[in-house]
């Protein structure tokens, strides 16, 4: 991310011994797809459900989900925002955990962050800029909207969170991530140096994850319970202090997959329930949450990081691969996870032009489902574009700097 943030680390597999992969370690391309493919499932999911959210209407009989079936719309109004940050956060922390816990250094904050500002920036603004002059024809327009969404603010505007394009509210908690974790990063090293045992270490990073998931859980009890602060104040529910909990959560799977190493792979008899289990509780909470501040919906967020966290750790933490890692290596999965990001930021402007426009279906629970093929059909399509006319040569500007952060020299002179 980003929430959708295609920069893969590098895996926690065995070493290779006299170039020998140790046995049961999974390949780094391997284990890049399967990231890839579970970076293309949530971002299909989260196109369904803004389609859903688009179609669900309103009357003077209440609110009409556009799937009757209760059943069924627990499945299409599952939100998987938090797999996002699960993912980011697990990827950009492997190398400041192995640092901490097995010692060694970790490039520059001003390298991370050049790095991820060209991986997330240049689409952001081209599409936030286009979104906005589109809807806002003549000057100066809802000026401050653009100004909230350059900076990366939104999330702090209770009127204008979801405005221009309503999905990247949640890039700005991805921002505010990569600022901390430059900060927590290298203060988690600093702070493990000194410990002369292992175990030490692992409690050091692993006790600082626990209490950044911690913080945003009493934030909300607090919010919903104690100030009784109701679901629609955005900030208060959408800002970092309450939903940190998804980035800790995949912060605390890189602690545990730099700890474990190559010790206690699962087996398929371990590892299937235990994916089973994390996807069943996502499905329950989707499930369950009837009321807007029911307890299953107020703490949806923070449990259901730990459900994705389950199912990421069920998934790379494996002796061998099967139909799970086979499903979601597949190839048309795994190239929708590479314009992923594309797809996340165009989608909701993709979807609200064909329908004011008069290209999807009338509202109502008929036309959902065709709704959601053709948003996808063309979403998918407009993204793929997006990512090789705009993602790609961006990320080519990594080329400017070194490792250490230093301008690349292009042009050394000769050796004399």
């Amino acid at each position: 991310m980003s929430t959708v943030s295609t920069a893969i680390a590098p895996t926690t597999a065995p070493r290779a011994v006299n170039g020998t992969p140790a046995k049961g370690a999974p390949s780094r391309n391997r284990m890049s797809q399967e990231i890839q493919g579970l970076r293309g499932m949530a971002a299909l999911l989260t196109v369904v459900f803004h389609v859903w959210q688009q179609y669900y209407t309103y009357d003077r009989d209440g609110a009409h989900s556009p799937v009757p079936n209760r059943y069924a719309n627990a499945l299409v109004s599952l939100e998987v925002i938090d797999l996002f940050f699960v993912l980011s956060a697990y990827l950009l922390t492997l190398s400041y955990a192995r640092a901490a816990i097995e010692g060694g250094s970790t490039r520059p904050g001003r390298v991370f962050l050049f790095r991820r500002a060209i991986r997330i920036v240049p689409l952001y603004f081209l599409a936030v800029t286009f979104v906005w002059a589109t809807r806002n024809p003549t000057l100066p327009g809802e000026w401050s909207d653009l100004l909230h969404h350059l900076t990366f603010t939104q999330v702090f505007d209770q009127e204008q969170i979801f405005y221009t394009i309503g999905p990247t509210w949640s890039l700005s908690l991805e921002i505010m991530f990569y600022v901390a974790l430059v900060g927590l990063g290298p203060l988690a090293v600093r702070a493990c140096r000194p410990l002369r045992r292992r175990a030490s270490r692992v409690a050091v990073c692993a006790v600082g994850c626990a209490l950044l998931y911690i913080g945003p859980f009493i934030w909300i009890a607090v919010a919903r319970y104690g100030l009784d602060i109701p679901h629609t104040e955005w900030p208060v529910y959408f800002g970092p202090q309450a939903r940190f909990g998804g980035f800790a959560a995949g912060m605390g799977l890189a602690v545990a997959m730099i700890a474990l190493g190559d010790r206690g792979r699962l087996d398929a008899k371990v590892a299937i329930p235990l994916r089973a289990a994390a996807l069943v509780g996502l499905y329950m909470l989707s499930y369950s949450g009837t009321e807007a501040e029911d307890f299953p919906t107020t703490f949806y967020h923070p449990l259901s990081a730990l459900l994705w966290m389950l199912l990421l750790y069920s998934t790379i933490h494996v002796r061998r691969q099967g139909r799970w890692h086979s499903w979601l290596t597949a190839r048309w999965l795994t190239g929708v996870g590479l314009a992923s990001y594309s797809l996340f930021v165009w989608h909701e402007p993709i979807m609200l032009g064909l329908y004011n426009a008069g290209l999807l279906p009338p509202d109502g629970q008929s036309g959902f489902p065709s709704a959601v093929v053709i948003v996808l059909v063309v979403a998918v399509a407009a993204a793929a574009v997006s990512y090789w006319a705009i993602e790609y040569p961006a990320s080519l500007l990594g080329k400017l700097k070194d490792g250490k952060g230093r301008p690349r020299d292009f042009y050394p002179e000769a050796a004399r």
